[in-house]
């Protein structure tokens, strides 16, 4: 007020307030209401958050995202079927970004199956596993105290795969990416298995996402996707 060489009466008629209000909002800290507050800022020429930051609303914290339809606090807890029965419902999408992920084709051998009759009717498949030789990969096998093993795993899974590629709207690649997340999508469904350090991720948390509208935390992992994905190089077919 100083500044702009206002006196409390002429800040007062400005907005249309008592003088003894604005007096009270420099000497006592009052706030006022907003929309008084809002009038007060504009004929100042400064921000209301500024000058009264009390103001300010905070958005609302929410306890549960209006995505989330389970959690499960390892992916140990989560039935295989669980997995099988999306995949099988899927209509146009089914997008897997693992390292390895073998326990499916070990609890479910005929999942290539059910993936080749999901192509078949149309469903764009994408399966994403690691590349052994990649460092991210050997840097995983440390970490989880996994040694070689998850890089064997990471080979196994290219076997399982690989005999689908060549089937129409399928396709395979392996990444050599740091793996933040094991994703499991189809179509708006999809289990988010994190990854916790020094941790299998079969001990690791799964969450149940069921995509509600544009921006949630389902679009966050499947843009999680589709960058890897952009970054993988496709599995060369045999023979």
């Amino acid at each position: 007020m100083a500044a702009g060489g206002w006196t409390y009466a002429a800040l007062a008629k400005a907005v249309e307030v008592d003088p003894k209000s604005v007096e009270r909002w420099v000497n006592l800290g009052r706030t006022p209401r907003r929309t008084t507050a809002l009038e007060a800022a504009k004929a100042l020429g400064e921000d209301v958050h500024a000058l009264w930051p009390a103001l300010r609303q905070a958005r609302p914290a929410r306890a549960i995202s209006p995505e989330l339809v389970a959690l499960y606090e390892q992916r140990a807890d989560v039935p295989v079927s669980k997995f099988v029965d999306m995949m099988t419902q899927a209509r146009e999408r089914i997008d897997v970004l693992v390292y390895a992920a073998v326990f499916l084709h070990e609890a479910y051998p005929r999942l290539n199956d059910v993936l080749r009759e999901r192509a078949a009717e149309g469903c764009t498949v994408r399966i994403a596993v690691g590349d052994a030789d990649s460092e991210n990969v050997q840097a995983r096998g440390q970490e989880e105290r996994f040694g070689h093993g998850i890089e064997s795993r990471c080979r196994l899974a290219v076997m399982h795969y690989g005999s689908l590629t060549g089937t129409p709207n399928i396709e395979v690649r392996t990444h050599g990416t740091t793996l933040y997340n094991s994703l499991y999508r189809a179509d708006d469904q999809q289990l988010v298995n994190a990854h916790v350090w020094g941790t299998n991720a079969y001990g690791a948390p799964v969450w149940h996402l069921r995509r509600s509208g544009d921006g949630g935390m389902f679009d966050t992992y499947a843009e999680s996707f589709n960058a890897v994905w952009a970054t993988a190089a496709p599995v060369q077919q045999e023979g």
